[in-house]
């Protein structure tokens, strides 16, 4: 490997170990000859995803001019133009190796470009729309990487887990996401608990949810949940030298369903984190188990108010950190 193509992987996993505890922890669980890789994606995600917010001092325009410039250069690298980038030459050559599908890469780009404009979700399928570029084709490119004995059975549950991660992401940051002005839970679903943005905004100044707020974030617990249940077909499916590791991320990013739940559903009371002796114990329990060992369904069993289980239409057919 050239020095230039070796310095971006490390890029890339410079970032992946300072911004992705959880999804760190798990990817040490794989063959080292994969971690690079993983890696690779994360930095290319993360990088898009701090273009667009770590860059909120400057205009709209100039924000979406520094996207525009960085996704410019993916794409001339992608059609073997030199690429002048510390970071590029390591997900270029990743998706060179694992013939990675090049529309799912536009894809996320496209819903990064989304966040510098769209800042709420009317519906559900509106949010999923978001979703299906930001975090489900994430499900996709990891695929090939981590192999499965059943690619095709495999999909549907890899893009449902990318979906199921980023909403356990957006009923964790739901504070941090009013900071940048974005609202990512639902218009419907605000109305459905006679929740207002006015209301949020004052939880978040307050530090403390209303009965409406908490049983809001409950009902997104349970859309979450749904997500999971439909990737967890998809653990079994996968190569025996991978299972540990989405094991241990599924379990972990789960976790933060029970943490939620342990604050009785109160997101702006303090950040639902899973503790690391219980990210260590998970990561140790995933080693121990058997490939091919069912997964659990993540969170609480039980949840206050009018909540039901939802089967999201859009997402749960076969076939946006």
């Amino acid at each position: 490997m050239d020095t230039d193509l070796a310095a971006a992987y490390d890029r890339c996993r410079e970032l992946h170990r300072r911004h992705g505890r959880t999804y760190y922890l798990a990817t040490r669980l794989l063959p080292a000859w994969k971690r690079r890789h993983v890696h690779a994606l994360y930095g290319f995600t993360r990088y898009a995803d701090e273009i667009v917010d770590r860059t909120e001092d400057l205009p709209p325009a100039e924000r979406a001019a520094r996207l525009d410039d960085w996704a410019g250069r993916f794409v001339a690298g992608l059609h073997g133009e030199p690429v002048d980038d510390p970071l590029l030459p390591a997900v270029l050559h990743t998706i060179a190796v694992f013939g990675l599908d090049r529309d799912d890469f536009a894809s996320f780009l496209s819903s990064m470009a989304m966040d510098l404009t769209v800042t709420s979700y009317r519906t559900y399928d509106h949010l999923l729309d978001y979703m299906e570029g930001s975090a489900a084709v994430i499900g996709t490119m990891m695929l090939p990487i981590l192999g499965s004995s059943d690619p095709a059975a495999a999909r549907e549950p890899a893009r449902q887990l990318g979906f199921a991660f980023q909403l356990t992401n957006f009923i964790r940051d739901v504070a941090e996401d009013l900071d940048r002005g974005r609202t990512y839970l639902p218009d419907d679903d605000l109305a459905l608990f006679g929740v207002t943005r006015e209301e949020l905004a004052e939880a978040r100044a307050r530090g403390r949810a209303t009965a409406r707020i908490r049983e809001l974030i409950a009902y997104e617990v349970t859309r979450a949940q749904a997500h999971y249940a439909a990737a967890a077909p998809g653990i079994t499916l996968l190569v025996p030298a991978s299972q540990a590791c989405m094991r241990t991320a599924y379990a972990l990013y789960g976790g933060i369903l029970d943490e939620v739940a342990a604050l009785d559903f109160d997101v702006f009371a303090a950040r639902a984190l899973v503790p690391r002796h219980r990210r260590l114990a998970v990561a140790a329990r995933a080693l121990l188990t058997p490939a091919g060992t069912p997964v659990v369904i993540p969170g609480p069993a039980l949840v206050p108010g009018p909540v039901a289980v939802p089967t999201p239409s859009r997402s749960s057919a076969p076939g946006r950190s």
